[in-house]
C-alpha cells in the first residue's frame, strides 16, 4: 500500500508538471451540440428456457398477441419460458439523421437467468419528451454465461442478463439543433475556471481578431460567427483547433477512504507545522477449549473460551513541515517516516482542522 500511494504522488506531480497548450475542442464543449439518452421496453424471445416469470413480462406477451389478432382465453397462464421483459437504452449523438443506425444496450428487468441467444422484438425507444426517435431490433450479444446444476451449485461468468446490438436501432425522428441559430457560437468550458476563460478569448481574438470572442462568465465563452451553415462548420473548425494553454488546477487532496488512496495536486503547500503521529494495535485471539467430564461424572463435554488480549504501541513518529512545504517535501516527508495510508489520511485531515493546509480537502 506505501508503494501505491508513492506511485500516486510520483504520477500527479509528473503529470502536472509541464503546462501543455490544449486545443479547444479538448478544452470545451459547443452548447447545443449534445447527445441525447433514449429508452424503451420491449420483450426478448428465443431463450433456452432461461426466460422469467414476471407478472408483466405475461401481460406484455398478451398484449403483443393481441396486436397479431390472437387472443389468450382469461385465467390461462402461458407460463413462458423463453420470453424476457427488457428494458432497451441507447445515446443519440448530435446531428443524427434519419436512417442512421445506433448501438443498443439491453437489460432484463424480471428474473431471467441469461438473455444468451435472444432476439429482440421491434421496441420504440423514446426521449425525454416522449416522442419515438428510434426503432430496435435484432440478435443480441451476450458477454456473460451461467451454468447450474441439479445440486443447487452454478458458477456465472461476466453478466448474462445484459446484452448489446451493435447498430441494432434505426433512427426515425431527429431532433433539432440550435448549432445554425443565432450570430454566435458560444463555448461551455469542461472546467469551469475564470482564468482558463480569459486565456481562451484571448487565444481567438489574437487568432480572428479583436473582439470577435468575449466571456460570459468562467464557463461560456460566445465567438461571433457567421449565419451561412457551410461557412459556420468551416469557421467551427479554425476554432476548435485552436490552442490555449489552460489555468494550473486549484490546490486540491482528494482522500479515498475505502481504497487508502491518496492524490495530492501540485499546488499544494503546507504551512510550517510539527506532527506527531503513532499507531495503537489491539489484538484479540480466541482459543476456544474443549473440557471433558471425570469418567463416573455423567456431564457433559463442554467448551470453554480462552481469550488473549495484546496491546502494541508503535513509537511515535514526529516530523515537519517548513513553510509554502510544495508537493516533492511532502511526498519526502511521507517516504523518510514510511507512513501508511491510513497515517497520511489522518495526518492531513489534521492539518486541514489546524489551517496549515492550504488546499481543499475532498473525501469519496
Amino acid at each position: 500500500m506505501i508503494r501505491k500511494l508513492i506511485a500516486v504522488f510520483a504520477l500527479t506531480a509528473l503529470c502536472a508538471a509541464p503546462v501543455m497548450a490544449d486545443r479547444l475542442k479538448d478544452l470545451a464543449k459547443v452548447k447545443g451540440v449534445r447527445n441525447n439518452q433514449l429508452i424503451g421496453y420491449g420483450l426478448v424471445v428465443g431463450l433456452d428456457g432461461t426466460g422469467d416469470k414476471a407478472p408483466f413480462t405475461n401481460q406484455t406477451f398478451r398484449n403483443m398477441m393481441n396486436q397479431f389478432g390472437i387472443t389468450l382465453p382469461d385465467g390461462v397462464n402461458p407460463n413462458l419460458a423463453n420470453v424476457a421483459a427488457v428494458t432497451v437504452s441507447a445515446t443519440l449523438p448530435a446531428f443524427a439523421k434519419a436512417g442512421q443506425e445506433l448501438d443498443i444496450t439491453v437489460s432484463s428487468i424480471g428474473n431471467a437467468d441469461s438473455l444468451r441467444g435472444g432476439t429482440l422484438l421491434m421496441t420504440p425507444l423514446k426521449g425525454a419528451d416522449g416522442q419515438v426517435y428510434a426503432m430496435a431490433q435484432g440478435s443480441l450479444v451476450v458477454g456473460g454465461f451461467g451454468a447450474q446444476g441439479q445440486d443447487g451449485s452454478r458458477i456465472t461468468v461476466n453478466v448474462p442478463s445484459v446484452g448489446r446490438i451493435p447498430n441494432g436501432a434505426t433512427i426515425e425522428r431527429e431532433v433539432e439543433s440550435p448549432f445554425n441559430r443565432g450570430d454566435t457560437i458560444t463555448f461551455n468550458l469542461l472546467r469551469s475556471d475564470f482564468t482558463t476563460a480569459r486565456r481562451v478569448v484571448e487565444a481567438i481574438n489574437g487568432r480572428l481578431g479583436p473582439d470577435m470572442a468575449y466571456a460570459h462568465d468562467a464557463t461560456s465563452i460566445s465567438v461571433r460567427a457567421p449565419r451561412d451553415p457551410s461557412q459556420r462548420v468551416s469557421f467551427l473548425s479554425i476554432l476548435e483547433n485552436i490552442e490555449v494553454d489552460p489555468a494550473q488546477e486549484a490546490a486540491r487532496v482528494v482522500i479515498n477512504s475505502r481504497t487508502g488512496t491518496i492524490v495530492v495536486g501540485q499546488n499544494v503547500k503546507v504551512s510550517p507545522a510539527a506532527i506527531t503521529h503513532g499507531n495503537l494495535t489491539v489484538t484479540i485471539q480466541e482459543n476456544p477449549e474443549v473440557v471433558q467430564p471425570n469418567p463416573l461424572a455423567q456431564g457433559e463435554t463442554a467448551v470453554q473460551q480462552n481469550t488473549q488480549i495484546a496491546v502494541t504501541e508503535d513509537p511515535a513518529r514526529m516530523f515537519q513541515f517548513g513553510p509554502a512545504t510544495t508537493l516533492n517535501e511532502i511526498v519526502q516527508a511521507v517516504n523518510q517516516v514510511g507512513a501508511a495510508p491510513g497515517d497520511v489520511m489522518a495526518v492531513l485531515e489534521a492539518l486541514k482542522q489546524a489551517g496549515a493546509l492550504r488546499a481543499e480537502l475532498i473525501v469519496i
